[in-house]
């Protein structure tokens, strides 16, 4: 499969309440080769306070926001159109599923489009850091790397394209950061070809479960606080070895001896969960990068256990069908224990994405919405089961096409926006308040630092969101 190797800048570092302002991608074959490329910049929507942080660290000057050749509605319909051109790809960049996806997902879904564009099939993703680490584990000269002050090496896609010869002076650029991931991961598989095939195996959920229930034995090679991290596991039984909630994958790791586990209790088994930690949760739809048991096998605590007993370790747990059954008979109860605690806080539509899925139905009338006239997106509306998107669908005509609003209805949607920017209360999505105070923030560090470019740059923010302010204060 191709390569689709992306990366997006934002105004804030918030999923739910950022908007992307820039997107850059290349498309290259399996060896590399560049087959097309994008980059697509877009005016800051309506209504919206950004994060002055974020508009330094992506170099985003007020002009860009305001005098963009493309709106931020214009710039989604560019970037689904070359998505679904680029199809079937995996789709991956540099710690993408951790942001840059939530973004595009969160983004798609407040946009009145599909959301899982990156990744339903036949699309599959990955995530260039998860790679990079990944070959890191096997092999720790296959790329050149900065040494932290923790001893600890650095997998910030900046220093490793700088440590590699790559020039990175243009980071955080939306294509030239595409055009570094691109760089590393073809030294990565230039230098490593051997596990390249092996990384990928679990670009989307359903293969990497094939994996888990195939395997009786296998490497999980995971990253804490700055460390590589190899353990040999055991899948459970086949049946039952996916978390009945999550859906991720669970295995029993060998260095301890299921042998007193396997007549546990549901009760006995939570406990000996929380104080031995012998599972070892396997999120099959983030990338994981699963090896061959040999690498585990020659690291410790594994490589002073006897090869034959790590065997017989895992044939217990994978043929013990009773035991796999309590293990995701109390995985379920604690989830359900967490679900009873977490916030009662009413989850807003921005945010909800994971909480109901939009009907087919309306995903159905997704195409049409966007190739309607405004009038018509407006009069269509009320096609949308989904309340959501009807609400989307106002604030993106709000955006767009103003006049096209009957007067009452452009104007609740102007003081619903007004009543979030303008709230003196600590929000989840950022106010002019909140804004204001980061900025006094950050100029009190740069005029310490004496950086008269970032200090002009706060100024000549702060004056835009007081434009808004004023704006929305007539509301």
């Amino acid at each position: 499969m191709n390569l689709a190797i992306w990366d997006i800048e934002s105004s804030s570092a918030n999923t739910s309440w950022g908007s992307i302002i820039e997107v850059g991608g290349i498309l290259v074959d399996p060896n590399f080769k560049e087959l097309d490329r994008f980059n697509f910049r877009c005016r800051l929507p309506d209504g919206e306070i950004p994060q002055a942080m974020a508009l330094i660290v992506n170099k985003t000057s007020v002009d860009l926001l305001t005098k963009g050749n493309l709106s931020h509605y214009q710039m989604l319909g560019e970037l689904e159109a070359i998505f679904r051109k680029w199809s079937p790809a995996i789709f991956l960049g540099w710690s993408n599923i951790g942001f840059d996806d939530e973004m595009i997902r969160n983004e798609f879904f407040r946009g009145i489009r599909y959301p899982y564009i990156t990744n339903a099939t036949p699309n599959k993703r990955h995530d260039g850091l998860n790679i990079a680490r990944g070959a890191h584990a096997v092999d720790e000269s296959v790329v050149k790397t900065e040494i932290n002050e923790k001893g600890n090496a650095v997998m910030k896609l900046e220093s490793l394209a700088r440590m590699n010869g790559f020039e990175s002076a243009g980071a955080h650029s939306a294509l030239f950061d595409a055009e570094l991931t691109v760089k590393v991961l073809g030294l990565i598989k230039k230098n490593q070809p051997q596990t390249w095939d092996i990384f990928l195996r679990t670009a989307n959920r359903a293969d990497t479960e094939v994996i888990i229930k195939k395997e009786k034995i296998f490497t999980l090679a995971e990253y804490h606080f700055g460390k590589n991290y190899k353990y040999v596991v055991a899948p459970l039984h086949p049946k039952y070895c996916i978390h009945p909630i999550y859906q991720w994958g669970q295995a029993v790791d060998l260095k301890i001896d299921p042998v007193p586990l396997l007549n546990m209790s549901v009760s006995e088994l939570k406990n000996a969960m929380k104080k031995q930690k012998f599972l070892k949760t396997i999120r099959s739809n983030k990338a994981p990068i699963i090896l061959d048991k040999s690498y585990g096998m020659q690291v410790e605590p594994y490589n002073n256990i006897d090869s034959d007993l790590i065997k017989e370790r895992a044939t217990l747990v994978n043929t013990n069908e009773k035991f796999s059954q309590n293990v995701l008979t109390a995985l379920r109860e604690i989830a359900e224990e967490k679900q009873q605690f977490d916030s009662q806080e009413d989850i807003l539509a921005e945010e909800s994405i994971y909480k109901k899925f939009t009907p087919q139905k309306d995903t159905a009338l997704f195409p049409k919405w966007h190739s309607s006239s405004w009038k018509d997106k407006l009069i269509m509306l009320d096609k949308f089961e989904d309340e959501r998107m009807v609400s989307f669908g106002k604030k993106i005509i709000y955006q767009e096409s103003p006049e096209t609003l009957p007067s009452s209805m452009f104007k609740s949607i102007k003081r619903e926006i007004a009543g979030r920017i303008l709230s003196d209360k600590k929000e989840k999505w950022w106010t002019c308040k909140e804004f204001y105070f980061e900025c006094d923030n950050l100029r009190d560090k740069y005029s310490n630092e004496k950086d008269d470019e970032k200090l002009k740059f706060l100024d000549e923010i702060n004056q835009f969101v007081e434009g808004i302010q004023k704006k929305y204060e007539k509301a």
